[in-house]
């Protein structure tokens, strides 16, 4: 049981005893450290019920419980303070056992939250033939951590990415390496192949728009492109498909990302049209030649919208409908299916599940869609350095380069600084989508997320190899970790760290990293606190095994901390 719940549990028996009841009160961590490691408001939330001056409740509760306490859970000072709040002091003891805890026990930061659960999370979802824009990105890092975080609670979580095989956009990436053949080059690399491939589908989008020619030479390849009936087309289709995805898969494993399950939507409409047909007349209406829901009828917030067009052709909206009865088919008895995508798309998803839930009521309570902002620079412009269009994949490229740059001058190996730029530029990134709540849009700040001091992915690092080369300097002065003789001061760290578990827990139930990200910044900065006055190594000094007992529980903390996030631990920067 969390501390926290422990002191909310004595509370609620103090106000038993005074036959106090009817209300709910918090348990908090106070901001300033000096009003305790807890702080409640249950006086002030009882008092004017009762006609009592909130001050005075406080004392009476607390008279109440100090006799009641038992030694595994006695506070070290319980005191009121200004106009009613109630603040509790844990003793020395229990910090140094809660580091004790993290040391010894390897499933330290887990919770049962999910335990048992089987969970499909569908995230990144980018379409071959087009670039993996920033949308990508972002999906992808708050999918790949959210998972985590639900694996920590004890889920089985299966990783799903929905792709776009068809459609427009390749009928335009395609017209675009047919009017210029030198983007078909086969002999570059794949990320060259795929630069192309993307250059292509920007000239195609463009004709598209700007010349009705273009516009009808486009539309008969992607008929032929749905019929598989011209050889030319079809070759330069199943060469693009493939270096797309092949190039996605390079991206996946930088991001630190390996899904289980791949949906492609041509599987997936003709899945939802069967869905829909069978339907017409119970869910389903014609209307103008086309067939829609009108959801509207069911919810006056949601709206009609077309399933499959006049001309017969499935909607997105089908395609997604035939997806999430797909993924039920593929993982039986699953007990939430999660998807996450970018905000534009709540609207329409809305419909899809209003619409599946009327034909498979048993889905209604497991479907769930996480949506996010846009990701916005903080210099307002939307290019890379070197004036192209940004989209994920050249951000990353970006980031890390600016990584590397910055390493140079710090004797790694050429192989040593590929890999710690890869990784320092892989934590910007995801710090900086990851650092506030998922709703919102995120201002990226380019020169601050690779700031290796401050609110920063790569300050973080920083701070666990920092840590651990002072653990390698305990090493080498046989300098063990103890907790026979504790200083007798108490460290902000030690206090931050023994609330690991319960920051954890409280991602994992809303559901939002960045509980994790805000804690650990303040953690690391305690530690780098902690590190600059003490001295921690120092076989003079008998708390030393303590001291060095407290950085290992410092590293593992962040170190768990960054991977619930996606990130990885360098262990020299």
């Amino acid at each position: 049981m969390e501390t926290k719940d422990n002191i909310k549990k004595l509370i609620t028996k103090a106000l038993e005893k005074l036959d106090i009841s009817g209300a709910d009160f918090a348990v908090e961590y106070p901001e300033n450290p000096e009003n305790g490691d807890y702080s409640t408001n249950v006086a002030m939330v009882y008092a004017q019920k009762l006609r009592m001056n909130p001050r005075e409740l406080a004392e009476k509760i607390v008279a109440t419980i100090l006799p009641m306490q038992v030694k595994e859970y006695a506070m070290a000072d319980i005191k009121v303070a200004g106009s009613g709040f109630i603040n509790f002091y844990l003793p020395r003891a229990y910090f140094a056992g809660s580091l004790e805890e993290i040391l010894n026990n390897k499933n330290f930061s887990k919770n049962s939250l999910m335990q048992g659960k089987k969970v499909m999370l569908e995230y990144t979802d980018p379409n071959p033939f087009k670039p993996f824009h920033i949308g990508h990105l972002m999906t992808n890092v708050i999918g790949e951590s959210i998972s985590r975080i639900l694996e920590n609670s004890g889920a089985e979580v299966f990783r799903a990415n929905y792709q776009g095989d068809v459609g427009m956009h390749v009928a335009r990436a395609i017209w675009g390496l047919l009017k210029n053949a030198t983007l078909q080059d086969k002999s570059g690399t794949l990320i060259e192949q795929s630069i192309n491939i993307g250059k292509a589908y920007a000239l195609g989008a463009d004709a598209y728009e700007t010349d009705e020619n273009s516009k009808a030479e486009i539309n008969v390849i992607n008929k032929k492109v749905y019929d598989r009936s011209d050889a030319e087309i079809n070759s330069i289709y199943d060469w693009g498909f493939k270096v797309t995805m092949e190039a996605f898969e390079d991206l996946y494993k930088v991001l630190g990302t390996k899904f289980d399950y791949y949906f492609l939507e041509s599987q997936m409409a003709p899945i939802g049209e069967r869905i829909v047909k069978e339907h017409i007349g119970k869910v389903f209406s014609e209307s103008d030649g086309a067939i829609v829901f009108k959801a509207e009828d069911y919810d006056p917030k949601l709206h009609t919208r077309v399933f499959i067009t006049s001309q017969g052709l499935p909607t997105y909206e089908t395609k997604e409908l035939g997806l999430t009865v797909e993924k039920f088919a593929t993982l039986p008895k699953m007990d939430a299916s999660i998807v996450v995508t970018a905000l534009e798309q709540a609207d329409y998803m809305r419909v899809v599940a209003k619409a599946l839930s009327i034909i498979h009521p048993e889905y209604e309570s497991k479907m769930r869609h996480i949506t996010h902002g846009m990701l916005r620079f903080a210099s307002g412009k939307m290019s890379s350095r070197k004036g192209n269009v940004v989209t994920g994949e050249s951000l990353i490229r970006d980031v890390r380069a600016s990584i590397l740059e910055r390493i140079k001058e710090r004797g790694f190996s050429r192989e040593e600084s590929e890999e710690v730029a890869s990784k320092v530029g892989v934590a910007a990134l995801k710090y900086s989508i990851l650092k506030q709540s998922i709703g919102g849009d995120i201002i990226y700040d380019f020169d601050k997320s690779i700031s290796f001091e401050g609110d920063s992915g790569p300050y973080l690092q920083y701070s666990y190899a920092r840590a651990y080369s002072v653990l390698e300097k305990a090493k080498q002065e046989n300098i063990l970790p103890e907790f026979s003789v504790l200083p007798e001061q108490t460290f902000e760290v030690e206090k931050l760290l023994s609330r690991f578990h319960s920051v954890v827990l409280r991602a994992s139930q809303e559901g939002e990293p960045h509980h994790i990200t805000n804690y650990l910044i303040e953690v690391a900065r305690a530690y780098n606190s902690f590190y600059g006055n003490n001295l921690i190594a120092d076989k003079s000094d008998r708390t030393a095994p303590y001291k060095v007992a407290l950085t290992f529980a410092f590293t593992f903390v962040l170190k768990r901390g960054l991977y619930l996030l996606g990130i990885e631990t360098p262990e020299k920067m």
